[in-house]
């Protein structure tokens, strides 16, 4: 029912989660199941140790100083606000932070807006031009200060790059460079000691 294009860059990811695809070689594209590609990304982000928490919203991050560095989120269940509840966040310290909240680049904001000292300003999307987003989202994915990263659409409002069109394979690309750029990083900080 529902596809998703990708092209020739992309197969290696789809082949390493076992995401099953129809090759397009006139044209040099893959054609997968989007609803199998969602299920298979997040049962290997899982099996490689990530924890997925439902029902929450990032109201907020976890900050230190000298130097500035993220050093968490702060997290309200969805249904609280929606609910007229007045009920004190969690607190989630981690060693590291990923913006891929899209197109609003939702965690990216509130550093901005809340920590000038971060250094940084979130603009907006450009308009769309496919190639060129995807290229730009790829090569923009990375660490914005210490303890946050940034990947997917988020890297387009905050580097002014353009959206993507249909082609998805910059998602993939922009996700699979930020997860082998968190564990380099994570790796060094840990044999520091």
């Amino acid at each position: 029912l529902h596809k998703v294009i990708l092209d020739s860059r992309a197969e290696p990811v789809l082949r390493d989660f076992g995401v099953r695809y129809k090759a397009l070689p006139d044209l040099g594209l893959y054609v997968a199941d989007a609803a199998e590609l969602l299920a298979k990304l997040a049962v290997g982000a899982i099996e490689a140790g990530a924890k997925v928490v439902l029902g929450v919203t990032v109201e907020d991050v976890i900050v230190r100083e000298n130097p500035f560095r993220v050093a968490g989120v702060v997290v309200q269940w969805s249904a609280v606000p929606l609910a007229g509840l007045h009920v004190d966040p969690l607190f989630v310290e981690a060693r590291a932070v990923v913006d891929a909240t899209g197109h609003d680049a939702e965690v990216l904001r509130i550093v901005e807006k809340k920590n000038p000292e971060a250094g940084f300003k979130v603009a907006v999307e450009r308009s769309a031009w496919a190639e060129a987003g995807e290229a730009g989202v790829v090569e923009g994915t990375g660490k914005v200060v210490e303890g946050l990263y940034v990947a997917g659409m988020a890297v387009a409002a905050l580097h002014r790059v353009h959206r993507m069109g249909p082609i998805f394979s910059g998602m993939l690309l922009s996700g699979r460079k930020v997860a082998e750029l968190l564990m380099e990083d994570l790796k060094r900080a840990g044999s520091k000691g």
